[in-house]
């Protein structure tokens, strides 16, 4: 019996860990990656986070989405954070998308990349994708 919660327990863990995400050209912005991320964001899978993208070879402009993920803790938000920060010495633009405004306030560098559309939590203007109007680069 306690082999059975043993390896049960070793499988959601190994499960959990795992970062699944779609990647594909963005609908809403011309030339831009979209990665939209399924899995939750922790401690266990801030590696295989950081793998999905392919910094060198990727667009001038991504877009990560986390609107079916979740972030669970501090570790999460420093995986965006050094995400963020690789994308700016590439001189690359990132956005990311479907985070509350609470995420915002707890993003420190990247926070200000959030771009907002009508169905992100805790955005209640009903409109559909709104933009800044300037281009927002990591850690500015």
């Amino acid at each position: 019996m306690v082999g059975v919660i043993v390896s049960a327990l070793a499988y959601a863990w190994n499960n959990a860990k795992r970062i699944h995400a779609v990647t594909r050209q963005s609908h809403t912005e011309k030339g831009a990656k979209v990665s939209e991320i399924d899995s939750p964001l922790f401690f266990g899978s801030t590696d295989g986070f950081a793998e999905v993208f392919t910094l060198e070879d990727d667009f001038a402009v991504v877009i990560i989405d986390f609107l079916r993920s979740r972030i669970v803790d501090q570790s999460a938000l420093q995986a965006i954070e050094d995400i963020a920060a690789k994308y700016e010495a590439l001189d690359k633009i990132l956005h990311l998308r479907h985070l509350t405004p609470d995420y915002h306030k707890l993003l420190k560098r990247a926070g200000q990349l959030m771009i907002d559309s009508g169905d992100d939590p805790g955005i209640s203007d009903g409109g559909g994708f709104r933009r800044q109007n300037r281009r927002l680069r990591a850690g500015h």
